[in-house]
């Protein structure tokens, strides 16, 4: 095959095709410019495929093309879009309104920003039903109750009765997920739904996607940059960049075997949880879909290009059944056996004369509750902390109490040997400087109506460090240094996506060298590529600058890269604390060995794939600058 022509899939109901059906897709801005085109792809009922790629590569572009929309500044230009027997690019406004939350749902990104903060969750609930007719106030009640089961949470009316703000993030997205499947839909796109979920909550989560597609026979396109939830929850994935699918097929085969040089680095890239490794990011960035080059578009970061690469658009060619590849040289790379990139790293423990940061008997409040209980924990000079925990376990109170953003705490906090005042309103503007802290949420932790330019710059002249043409130019180096081109500083925020956006909020917590840095889930919206540069770039700020962190994750393959020592927190107590490569090899508490049983791991998936050795992917050259 060796063309974007699929080849037709048998659906997983007997007697029955595909439940979507998308052909030759192109999306352009309004000026004619293409974003993503070439889309072809199939997906069968109870049927999950995952779309990965990086941030900007238009995987949510694609997504929300199945609901027959399109972002502002965008339009769907070409192509077909099929939901059974149902032409979606047909329709009009009326008839896609009625079509959106009965036959076709989404389940965005964040929870908390897509449910409505004044309506109690059972009036949400029943707002689905009611607006595609089901007016029955008895039937609507035990279909609410129902749905609540569906997602494994309690569906007493009290809870039903409760507000957004009184549950847990995993708790919101699993309401998100019940509003989605509460019409019995034929197809679901889920945007990225376990971002920034905890290892457990997002099992949980994972597992209800999986097992609602299949006992409802409803098609499902998950996006995410996580390639290793992918290996958890998709039959198969299709591999975006730059606009366009890359590789498609079974997600073992794709995993194990790839085709494609693009998503052999992005497996490479993968933080392992059996074995620590420096991550090391793809070379280079994704171009823009205006200056995509006109042959591959990944050619400038590739090891492999020959002069054939930049002469045209590569087509699909097929390398087994179900598994297309973007390359010419694919049947070769496919033999090819899966590289990991980074050399393998064992993070000896650090001791200063003097730590950076220490913690003795901190006790946080929310008014009359304690919420942290004699919390004692040092950082030394240079090293790195990794807190982890479940949603509520107290990593993100421990961590605003130190930057002192949350100041309703008792017991010390000190900065090498400075006691610390419990608001930063209270403490110097030298010691706001040395403790900076990154958000976890990409969307909220940037004012939208400043520049990413101003929003960088700001620390410069907040902190007197720099001003004018100065600043631009230590703005422009800084938004390198996070893998944005300089261009960015004239953008604003609603034009960056969520992994850039993020890059843009790292990007001002460094601007104004910190001696303590403080990470609450700052890759948790990152795919993996980038995701490895950041922590590339925080290793460098480590050796040049002595920076230390306290790093707030979910993401225990990835605290096995890059943390000496561990934290685990269980409401709001220390349940476990050393060194991190025995603590993950042999971990003494019940706690932490059902975190690690909870984290989604390629390893599995990978293990599970049965094959001879292959021979070993040839030495890379250094890519085309």
């Amino acid at each position: 095959m060796t063309t974007d022509q699929l080849p037709d899939r048998q659906s997983a109901a007997v007697g029955a095709g595909p439940a979507v059906t998308v052909r030759d897709l192109e999306i352009s801005t309004t000026n004619g410019t293409p974003v993503v085109d070439g889309i072809s792809f199939e997906i069968a009922p109870g049927e999950v495929l995952g779309v990965v790629g990086e941030s900007g590569s238009g995987k949510t572009t694609v997504g929300l093309s199945l609901l027959g929309h399109a972002r502002r500044g965008l339009e769907i230009t070409g192509g077909t879009i099929m939901l059974g027997d149902q032409d979606i690019r047909a329709m009009g406004d009326a008839d896609l309104r009625r079509l959106r939350g009965s036959l076709v749902s989404y389940v965005p990104q964040d929870p908390a920003s897509s449910l409505n903060p004044a309506l109690r969750v059972g009036t949400q609930l029943r707002e689905v039903l009611e607006a595609h007719g089901q007016n029955d106030d008895e039937q609507n009640a035990a279909r609410m109750a129902e749905m609540m089961r569906e997602v494994a949470l309690d569906d007493d009316p009290a809870y039903l009765k409760r507000y957004p703000h009184q549950l847990s993030g995993g708790q919101q997205q699993r309401i998100g997920l019940a509003m989605a499947f509460a019409n019995r839909p034929r197809l679901i796109v889920l945007d990225e739904p376990t971002t920034g979920l905890d290892v457990t909550t997002q099992s949980t989560v994972l597992a209800t996607v999986r097992e609602l597609a299949a006992a409802h026979g409803v098609a499902a396109l998950y996006v995410t940059h996580d390639l290793a939830v992918v290996a958890a929850v998709a039959t198969r994935v299709a591999v975006m960049y730059a606009g366009r699918i890359v590789e498609l097929g079974p997600a073992d085969q794709l995993f194990d075997s790839s085709g494609h040089p693009y998503t052999r680095r992005l497996v490479g890239a993968i933080p392992r949880l059996a074995g620590g490794r420096s991550l090391v990011g793809i070379p280079g960035h994704a171009p823009s879909p205006a200056k995509r080059p006109p042959g591959c578009a990944f050619a400038p970061r590739c090891s492999l290009r020959v002069d054939e690469c930049e002469a045209r658009v590569p087509d699909m060619l097929e390398l087994a059944p179900d598994h297309v590849s973007r390359c010419i040289k694919a049947r070769e790379v496919v033999t090819y056996e899966q590289a990991e990139y980074g050399d393998p790293v064992e993070l000896p423990p650090i001791e200063s004369e003097a730590p950076a940061l220490s913690l003795e008997n901190v006790v946080g409040f929310y008014g009359p509750t304690e919420v942290l209980h004699s919390i004692n924990m040092t950082l030394e000079q240079g090293e790195v902390l990794a807190i982890v925990g479940e949603s509520g376990s107290g990593k993100t109170t421990t961590a605003r109490s130190i930057a002192g953003l949350h100041h309703d705490w008792t017991g010390s906090i000190r900065l090498g040997d400075v006691e610390l005042a419990k608001s930063a309103r209270a403490r110097s503007t030298d010691i706001r400087r040395q403790i900076q802290y990154i958000f976890q949420n990409p969307y909220g932790s940037l004012n939208p109506r400043k520049t990413i330019g101003e929003t960088v710059g700001q620390p410069l002249s907040v902190f007197g460090i720099a001003t004018g043409r100065t600043a631009e130019s230590r703005v422009a180096e800084m938004l390198e240094q996070v893998s944005l081109s300089a261009s960015y500083a004239r953008r604003y925020p609603d034009q960056c996506s969520g992994g850039e956006r993020q890059r843009v909020a790292i990007a001002r917590a460094l601007i104004s060298k910190p001696s303590v840095l403080i990470c609450d889930e700052i890759t948790s919206a990152l795919d993996v590529s980038v995701q490895a540069a950041i922590v590339e770039l925080l290793g460098e700020l480590q050796r040049e600058l002595g920076l230390s962190m306290v790093f707030v994750t979910h993401n225990l393959p990835l605290v096995r890269s890059i943390a000496q020592k561990v934290a685990v927190l269980a409401d709001g107590a220390i349940v476990e604390y050393g060194e991190t490569a025995a603590m993950l090899a042999n971990p003494q508490q019940d706690y932490t060995r059902h975190l690690i049983s909870d984290t989604p791991s390629l390893e599995v998936a990978t293990s599970e794939v049965q094959g001879a050795p292959l021979p070993t992917m040839p030495n890379e050259p250094e890519p085309m600058a």
